[in-house]
């Protein structure tokens, strides 16, 4: 009992040790591993009852729609990763009262611009034949033109409401967004037993059940932060100053670029593989993702706090800080390639216990995702540290350079190779602007940076 607690103190004495800055990102990591632990648990959970109750078809039918309908976030043109950088500056010089601006603003251009969104898309689902776009059988067109109608929906308030996350970020707090999140697919989870048991596998009960849950938790801890610990941010009608929104554009407008080029070269995967060969293949690239993924997702919970720290760090010029921690992050993000092999050796064995029999993963399959997550890593953690220092022009270019490349690569790749092929061509373009990324946060960092360097 006396070992255990004088660890304790040890290892509270470790975390509260440091600057101020880096004892909160210490707290919301630690806090972060534990909540996203659970979320790895319940995301591994509902891939297989997920399948199960709607078979490996279907379920690659609704990973390749869920990737098609995500690709419309670019509609927040930068709102989000915008309200973060400005929300955090204000904050920084204490200008609470900017900050409440900010945030009310974004929420209403949000709002004006999803219920517009979602206008234009229920007259235009009218014409679409969704069984083409996903390769289904014509018999599933009618079912898949509800489900993309309901999916659509509850993303466009998915939208608005995320930005409660957003603030919590900003204010360095990500673990409690991602205790919110957990709650999501606990709840999810829950539903989809329940639907297990009492009814035959259904899309449209599914799409509705992943829809509803995240925006029922969004709107439960938005009523709940705003009237507590964020009442001074809460948005109001008459803090809104659609004058202050070019603040937000200013940056806002290089990550609405950004956000699009994502879209095109890592949300198109499933659907060029539904097209290259069947929605059974999304599912097998879908389960190799997720199961590499948690490294990703647990190097991302490592991360996630030090955007909005380097923001306020570069904000009052703290570059020492900035530049011990992007060493220690990147020797961190170096050691996951031993992680990654581990996870690729055992890989039979993890698929057989997770999944049983019911889907096949080719050993080539899991070798280039693991790559892949490898990459993403990198290019997560540099990107995180340009997106809060606010110098994003570079990355902006490399992005865009992957859009117009990456469609036709992954195409040509993919039919050559087939999934290897397409995850080969975004894997080109996570190592172009991971490096050019590196290049650039040690120019800015050692005060050489210059020109469009400097942007």
């Amino acid at each position: 009992m006396g070992y255990l607690k004088s660890k304790f103190i040890e290892i509270s004495g470790l975390i509260n040790k440091g600057h101020e800055r880096s004892v909160k990102a210490k707290k919301n990591i630690l806090a972060s591993f534990m909540i996203k632990g659970l979320s790895i648990a319940i995301s591994l959970v509902l891939v297989p009852l997920t399948i199960n109750y709607i078979n490996p078809s279907r379920y690659g039918i609704w990973l390749t729609l869920s990737s098609i309908v995500a690709w419309f976030s670019f509609f927040d043109i930068g709102f989000g990763n915008g309200l973060r950088n400005k929300f955090t500056e204000a904050k920084a010089t204490g200008n609470f009262e900017l900050a409440r601006i900010y945030v009310s603003t974004t929420y209403a251009i949000l709002i004006i611009v999803f219920i517009g969104v979602w206008f234009a898309f229920c007259m235009v689902n009218f014409f679409i034949d969704w069984s083409v776009i996903l390769n289904a059988p014509p018999e599933m067109a009618d079912e898949l033109s509800k489900l993309a109608l309901i999916v659509f929906s509850f993303f466009c308030l998915q939208m608005i409401l995320i930005t409660i996350n957003t603030v919590i970020i900003a204010d360095q707090k990500p673990a409690k967004s991602d205790f919110f999140n957990m709650l999501g697919q606990l709840l999810a989870l829950c539903i989809i037993g329940i639907l297990t048991n009492t009814t035959q596998g259904s899309l449209i009960y599914l799409g509705f059940v992943l829809g509803f849950a995240p925006i029922f938790i969004l709107f439960i801890s938005s009523i709940w932060f705003y009237a507590k610990q964020f009442k001074q941010f809460a948005p109001s009608i008459k803090y809104v100053r659609f004058s202050f929104a070019k603040d937000i554009m200013a940056i806002g407008i290089k990550f609405f670029f950004i956000q699009i080029a994502f879209i095109v070269i890592y949300q198109t995967n499933n659907v060029i593989i539904t097209h290259i060969g069947t929605p059974g293949d999304v599912t097998i690239f879908n389960i190799a993702y997720k199961y590499m993924g948690i490294v990703l997702m647990s190097f991302s919970i490592l991360i996630s706090p030090f955007w909005s720290a380097i923001t306020e760090a570069f904000t009052i010029q703290d570059y020492s800080w900035i530049k011990t921690i992007v060493k220690k992050l990147r020797l961190i993000s170096y050691l996951l390639i031993i992680v990654v092999i581990f996870l690729f050796l055992v890989s039979k064995f993890a698929y057989s216990f997770w999944i049983g029999n019911s889907v096949r993963i080719p050993s080539s399959v899991t070798f280039i995702v693991g790559i892949y997550i490898i990459l993403l890593c990198w290019v997560s953690l540099n990107t995180q540290i340009l997106n809060g220092i606010g110098k994003i022009s570079i990355q902006l270019i490399t992005y865009l350079l992957g859009t117009i490349l990456h469609i036709p690569l992954a195409i040509f790749l993919g039919k050559k190779l087939g999934i290897v092929g397409v995850i080969i061509s975004a894997s080109i373009f996570c190592a172009i602007i991971t490096t050019f990324s590196i290049i650039q946060v040690n120019k800015i960092l050692h005060k050489k940076a210059k020109g469009l360097w400097n942007k």
